[in-house]
């Protein structure tokens, strides 16, 4: 049986930290198998939507409903979602190979198996001359490749990805996009994508979903966000910075 296009409603969201509101009244969909990315400035509530869809924080009001179950107050390890820090989080005496097995080893798979598993990632990222290496032997790119593939290796039904390559320098940064769209593609999985990067959004994703102010300013396509921006607040932070990116470069290569 065909699986529904939805996997994740969210329905009026709210959220506070004490006295203060970041998110009110947001309701969204993400679609099975798109690359959504969730863009905005500081503070407009990006991560902490990831957080909620992870389940380390929960809505002041509202649900999450993941396949038709309502997961808001799901633990995080029941409810098959994997996500990429910024920080990536290795085990720093591990090499890669065993830093990818980890999770697979605690849940007591074979050994064939999770050496299949492990290798199979591996390759996908691109790492196979580095399996036994450690963190500290590997560049910053390389390290995300290895917590991206520690969370593929799990099968999660979704990926959160908060600012994975804000530390990252910008050729390093064109290279990871690319491979990342490239997995996405490939293993047809959801990707949700934190970023206050336009250019990174538009070069990722199939929507975006621009955040300003509390609420949701416009969640579309890329083309539909750059050729018809839902408000002037859109305007000035896509398409505004976008046009001056490129007149920037036109401007460096005459």
């Amino acid at each position: 049986m065909e699986q529904p296009a939805v996997i994740i409603r969210c329905e009026n969201i709210n959220k506070k930290f004490r006295s203060k509101t970041v998110l009110e009244d947001i309701s969204f969909e993400i679609m099975r198998g798109e690359f959504l990315s969730l863009l905005g400035p500081s503070g407009c509530g990006k991560t902490t939507i990831l957080r909620m869809l992870i389940g380390i924080e929960k809505p002041s009001s509202g649900r999450i409903i993941k396949d038709g179950v309502d997961i808001t107050e799901m633990p995080p390890k029941e409810r098959n979602i994997g996500i990429v820090f910024q920080n990536y989080s290795l085990f720093p005496n591990m090499d890669v190979y065993h830093n990818i097995s980890y999770a697979l080893s605690a849940k007591k798979l074979d050994k064939d198996e999770i050496d299949s598993k492990v290798r199979r990632f591996v390759e996908m990222v691109g790492l196979e001359e580095h399996i036994y290496k450690k963190p500290r032997q590997l560049s910053g790119g390389q390290q995300q490749r290895v917590a991206i593939a520690r969370t593929l290796v799990l099968n999660p039904d979704v990926i959160l990805f908060d600012e994975p390559m804000s530390a990252l320098d910008a050729e390093i940064k064109v290279v990871l996009r690319e491979q990342l769209k490239e997995i996405q593609k490939k293993l047809k999985i959801t990707m949700v994508y934190v970023t206050h990067d336009q250019e990174e959004a538009f070069a990722l994703s199939d929507r975006i979903m621009v955040l300003n102010d509390l609420r949701i300013a416009q969640l579309d396509t890329p083309q539909n966000i750059y050729h018809r921006p839902a408000d002037p607040f859109v305007k000035r932070f896509v398409v505004d910075h976008l046009d001056r990116k490129v007149r920037s470069i036109e401007e460096s290569i005459r």
